[in-house]
């Protein structure tokens, strides 16, 4: 379904991604491990459109998107849910939700989808009317991805979706993710929380300092020496 080939990345003088290289096959979770700085939020900026690679290929569904306009990714099948949730404090978290439509013309869908992100957050049908800036933390995430579920993607990426959440919400967000995959999205996810992410995935990448320093099954990674000492405090 993804595939980037060979992607570098440049901030300026900061070479920030390094021949970055990975696939996801259409309905795995695939995880990006890594420490802060290492590369992953570029990642998952380069392939949806918010920097352009300086080298490289980014293709979905066997076309070349490298460097598309965000907004023409959106139709295509790929969302994203941002690091920091990105949500319209001022609006409801009905109005939020609806500007994750704002590409759907068929209003029995959006209401079908209205109605899915309410089943797997069950608590933001009882704030349908609130101001999403009032939430808490963890229903601004989960307003954060039901938000980029309304397009119907095909790939949804995440970034960062436990950050700052507590242990408890931090789990109804990863069995999301499992019910996500169960639903037919595939899902690319950036996430410091190592362990729970390896255990909620197919396959995993681990970054350092811009480049994929290894690769493998969720499994393998999470058992492989350097991860252990690194990242998941073994």
């Amino acid at each position: 379904m993804l595939a980037l080939d060979a992607v570098d990345v440049h901030y300026g003088g900061i070479h920030a991604l390094r021949s970055v290289s990975l696939t996801v096959n259409a309905g795995e979770v695939v995880t990006l491990i890594g420490a802060n700085g290492a590369g992953k939020s570029t990642t998952l900026r380069a392939i949806c459109g918010l920097v352009r690679p300086t080298r490289g290929r980014v293709s979905f569904m066997g076309d070349d998107i490298t460097g598309l306009p965000t907004h023409t990714l959106v139709p295509r099948g790929i969302s994203m849910a941002p690091e920091g949730r990105g949500i319209f404090a001022n609006l409801s978290v009905l109005e939020n939700l609806e500007m994750g439509a704002y590409f759907v013309k068929d209003r029995a869908q959006v209401r079908d989808d209205l109605e899915r992100g309410f089943s797997l957050f069950p608590r933001l049908r009882e704030r349908i009317k609130q101001n999403a800036g009032t939430l808490s933390g963890g229903e601004q995430q989960m307003l954060a991805i039901a938000r980029a579920l309304m397009s119907r993607p095909k790939l949804l990426l995440l970034d960062e979706p436990s950050l700052g959440l507590a242990p408890l919400v931090c789990q109804t967000i990863f069995s999301t993710i499992d019910a996500i995959k169960e639903g037919g999205t595939t899902v690319l996810l950036v996430e410091q929380n190592a362990h729970a992410a390896l255990k909620h995935s197919d396959r995993a990448y681990v970054l350092e300092t811009g480049s994929v320093i290894l690769e493998g099954s969720a499994a393998e990674i999470a058992e492989h020496p350097r991860v252990l000492a690194a990242y998941l405090g073994e």
